[in-house]
């Protein structure tokens, strides 16, 4: 008599002698994933309990465009089938959520000041969900187009568009996550691509029911928001923090334009390159903390979308990117830069940045809309950063005139103030304490809790169990303002 094992393990046996002899039986989808397993990447510490896929997605064949990708899933421990899928977007434009997200911010592993060895990150973000990390538009990080004019004409609208395209392709090829709560993340100029993704998301889901992607809401870090209220933020932040003289805010106000800073005027461009010289040598995107060391090539400042705003933060973290993912192994075991690209692979790409085409004024409208339509909206601002300021946030945010539901309060982590909070109908603003551009490199312990309650759609903790009933209503409050 054969015994139940037996004949599971006999069945088994037959099913995987079939997808032996007749290979074109196995789903498409499966090879796929199979090709963009990451079996182990050089440098990394032993013990993974986690599996990681990377690769390419076209998003336009005519073009021959195509996107990198980097899915680093929840540990198998924690059942990564059970929780949300979660994408990555960093700005510039022009810059690498694997330069940034992955590699020095929610990543699961930091990279070694040697440039060839990881470590974990005990905060990373994967811990709570399925992270995608995506490099966007092509020419940025390993993601290319066969056209080279896409280089110089990338803008918000194609941007968009073609994650849109990514993402709909992508879950093609990982049909397990179809249905899966899925949410938007990112930082800095990614306060433009967030949004309009989200609202291409939300419009092409309308009517369908039980939609593959299921789109839940998004969540955003020192964006770039609306033009006019970011430049009033900026240069009050500047003035209040001593960081620029009374007559330079003053002509400041005078002379630039609030309602454009793509093309910032002569007088404009004149007075900020005073303000550059009063705020001296210190990281603007961290203005409390050291500056890495720099020669006098990687010194200079690489305008981005606003006048003062370098491109990307430099920390020598960015040193060790640098290095690390030009390693032929490691290209390799991404399965990445398999078209050979002529150029070395850089943490921003200044084509993409310099030419960058359109770029709405405004978010502010996306945001009235998807308010409306009940997304989960979550804002972030840490509040020691110099190029998209607290106070800038908080302007855009008190234009949307949205009715308060929870009063400004601190909120804590481990007994100390991790920053402070405000519940809006439709809309939570959380601040980081001490954080500056990047939240999560700068304070990832209190990053991860504001991430949790993000997902978990409650309000950010309070001090101690005397105020906990009080919290729990703030989060019943939060629910009822989705």
């Amino acid at each position: 008599m054969i015994s139940q094992t037996m004949k599971g393990h006999l069945i088994l046996l037959n099913i995987l002698l079939l997808f032996l002899l007749f290979p074109l039986c196995i789903p498409s989808f499966l090879q796929d994933q199979e090709r963009d397993i990451i079996v182990e990447l050089p440098g990394q510490p032993s013990h993974v309990d986690f599996d990681q896929y990377s690769g390419y997605v076209s998003v336009n064949q005519q073009a021959g465009r195509a996107l990198f990708y980097w899915l680093v899933e929840v540990p198998k421990s924690s059942g990564p089938e059970s929780k949300p899928l979660v994408l990555w977007l960093n700005g510039g434009p022009g810059c690498s959520s694997i330069a940034f997200g992955a590699a020095e911010e929610i990543g699961p592993f930091h990279i070694q000041p040697d440039g060839k060895t990881l470590y974990p990150n005990p905060y990373a973000w994967n811990n709570l969900a399925n992270l995608l990390f995506l490099e966007s538009p092509a020419g940025v990080g390993f993601s290319y187009s066969n056209t080279t004019s896409d280089l110089y004409t990338a803008g918000d609208l194609r941007t968009a568009e073609d994650a849109y395209v990514f993402l709909v392709n992508w879950f093609e090829r990982f049909p397990q996550y179809k249905h899966r709560d899925f949410y938007i993340a990112g930082e800095s100029y990614a306060g433009h691509y967030v949004p309009q993704l989200s609202y291409i998301l939300y419009e092409r889901n309308k009517g369908i029911q039980n939609s593959s992607i299921n789109f839940r809401g998004f969540l955003v870090g020192n964006a770039v928001t609306d033009d006019y209220h970011d430049y009033v933020g900026t240069f009050e932040y500047w003035w209040t923090h001593g960081l620029i003289s009374d007559s330079t805010y003053v002509t400041l106000q005078a002379l630039c334009d609030f309602e454009s800073s793509e093309h910032p005027s002569k007088e404009c461009e004149d007075v900020l390159d005073v303000a550059d010289v009063e705020l001296g040598d210190i990281d603007p995107y961290s203005i409390f903390t050291p500056t890495c060391n720099k020669s006098a090539a990687e010194s200079h400042r690489l305008r981005g979308y606003y006048p003062w705003m370098y491109r990307a933060y430099d920390p020598c973290t960015e040193r060790y990117s640098k290095v690390y993912f030009n390693i032929p192994e490691v290209q390799k075991a991404l399965h990445a830069n398999v078209t050979g690209i002529s150029y070395p692979w850089e943490t921003c790409s200044d084509i993409v940045g310099d030419y960058w085409a359109d770029s709405p004024r405004s978010m502010l409208p996306i945001y009235r809309e998807l308010i409306a339509a009940g997304l989960r909206i979550w804002v972030f601002s840490g509040d020691t950063d110099a190029v998209v300021p607290l106070t800038a946030t908080r302007h855009s945010i008190d234009a949307l005139n949205l009715p308060t539901v929870v009063k400004w309060y601190p909120w804590y982590d481990d007994g100390k103030v991790g920053g402070w909070s405000q519940v809006y109908k439709g809309l939570t603003l959380v601040t980081v304490r001490g954080a500056g551009h990047e939240v999560p490199l700068h304070r990832p312990r209190q990053a991860l809790v504001l991430f949790e309650s993000f997902l978990e759609g409650k309000a950010m903790p309070s001090k101690n169990k005397e105020t906990r009933l009080w919290e729990t209503h703030t989060s019943a409050q939060l629910h009822a303002s989705e």
